[in-house]
């Protein structure tokens, strides 16, 4: 397999030496299930989980997303199996905020003893001395909720002064909590719910990109409507790619700030995943994408009248 030499280019973190490469790697989907516990337990086939990293990391990756709470435990003890001793250039971000309940949910953890108990398990597991970056989760899953950050947050500072971790990030967080965070801390990224149909966050992308703040996506094929699905798979078709190349290669093009963290457990979509990055969408099929969001009503009016 040859390796991809284009990962869509690559981002400077802020107040970071390392640079990544556009195009990531997100672990989430590397935990297993248990009926209902979504992201919980090892995966059906460890090796191939440890092939799929090995192979991203060969193929150019060098970020990748994770987090001590999905498994729980699982995905970092993964990652510190197939890669450790890591690559020079390797960054790991992973998140903290929340934790799993034996019922496989995702309640708060924010207390300051919480988050300091947090950091040490992903270095733990991971077998790390320091975390490269650490997101703080704050919203509910798929948007922002108005909720108090200081002591989580002064946590992360504090564990950053004392050199265990390099950089800080948030996850799921508005405009407006960010500019308290950065009262607080310097903030390197955002990861938050954004794709081609849910673009609540464009004006928050451009601002962040005025700043030079990465600006990290997830859910890419999240929130879709039928309509919209059916538009994207149209579009996909046109450009002999899969709807999810479509909407990864229409987040790198959406901003040079924006960095991609699709999550498989499978060689193959790995590479399809990977091909994404080198995909350019014509302008004409960029009308059409823009459409999926804004002109939805009117792509469905007009599909009645076929």
């Amino acid at each position: 397999m040859p390796q991809e030499v284009d990962l869509a280019g690559s981002f400077k973190l802020p107040g970071n030496s390392l640079s990544v490469n556009r195009m990531g790697y997100g672990a989430m989907q590397l935990a297993g299930r248990d009926g209902n516990k979504l992201v919980w337990g090892p995966p059906r086939d460890v090796e191939e989980a440890i092939r799929v990293l090995q192979e991203a990391v060969a193929s150019g990756v060098n970020h990748i997303d994770t987090s001590d709470f999905y498994g729980p435990h699982v995905t970092n003890q993964i990652i510190r199996k197939a890669l450790s001793p890591y690559p020079d250039d390797l960054v790991i971000v992973t998140k903290v905020g929340a934790r799993r309940g034996s019922d496989g949910s995702w309640p708060h953890a924010r207390s300051r003893q919480q988050i300091i108990d947090a950091v040490h398990d992903n270095l733990h597991n991971l077998g790390l001395d320091t975390l490269e970056v650490v997101n703080l989760r704050i919203g509910g899953l798929s948007a922002p909720t108005d909720e108090p950050f200081e002591e989580p947050l002064t946590a992360l500072a504090e564990l950053k002064q004392q050199g265990l971790i390099r950089h800080i990030g948030l996850s799921t967080v508005s405009p407006q909590q960010l500019a308290e965070a950065q009262a607080i801390t310097e903030i390197v990224c955002i990861q938050n719910f954004y794709n081609v149909a849910q673009r609540t966050d464009d004006g928050f992308i451009d601002a962040l990109s005025a700043q030079s703040v990465a600006y990290v996506p997830y859910f890419p094929l999240g929130g879709f409507s039928p309509l919209q699905s059916d538009a994207l798979s149209e579009v996909a078709s046109h450009l002999d790619a899969t709807p999810m190349q479509v909407a990864l290669a229409w987040l790198l093009q959406r901003s040079p700030n924006i960095l991609v963290i699709p999550g498989t457990s499978s060689l193959k979509h790995l590479h399809e995943n990977l091909k994404a990055a080198t995909l350019k969408i014509p302008a004409e099929e960029l009308a059409c994408l823009d459409e999926v969001s804004s002109q939805a009503a009117a792509v469905s009016s007009a599909g009645h009248h076929q």
